[in-house]
């Protein structure tokens, strides 16, 4: 992935996003690089569509076309029947979207995530199943 991708200081402007800095955004995008592709799930990928299309033209449009490329040519979907994921224990804590990516996420598929509560859920249910954002941020910031 390039490290160039729709403009990285956009990311402080959003309101669901300011708490992340530039630097963060290119740490991830270094961190996503060791990966050939991307897991998503429907769910995952409408609420990353909503977030984005909360910006106005002509930002809004060349985030959703550097979406578009990011969806069509590095990423995998995957699909849990939305039946079968409100029956998982958690769904009314973690909602929807959270207990999909508990289905699906591994040791060898691992979840990224800031959510402390996802994040401690998809690690009880399996070790190394997933990797908090904020911890390669501190291990970054200290190195």
């Amino acid at each position: 992935m390039s490290q160039s991708l729709t403009r990285p200081e956009l990311i402080t402007k959003h309101r669901r996003t300011k708490e992340f800095s530039v630097s963060d955004y290119k740490l991830l995008i270094e961190f996503l690089a060791q990966f050939k592709t991307i897991l998503v799930t429907p769910n995952t990928l409408t609420e990353a569509s909503n977030l984005l299309s909360q910006h106005a033209d002509p930002e809004r449009s060349e985030i959703l076309e550097t979406f578009r490329t990011l969806v069509s040519e590095t990423s995998k979907e995957t699909v849990v029947a939305s039946a079968e994921a409100v029956k998982h224990i958690k769904f009314l804590d973690l909602g929807l979207t959270d207990v999909v990516l508990l289905k699906e996420v591994s040791a060898s598929t691992p979840l990224i995530t800031v959510d402390l509560r996802l994040y401690l859920e998809s690690s009880a249910n399996e070790a190394n199943s997933a990797i908090n954002f904020n911890h390669i941020r501190d291990q970054y910031s200290i190195s």
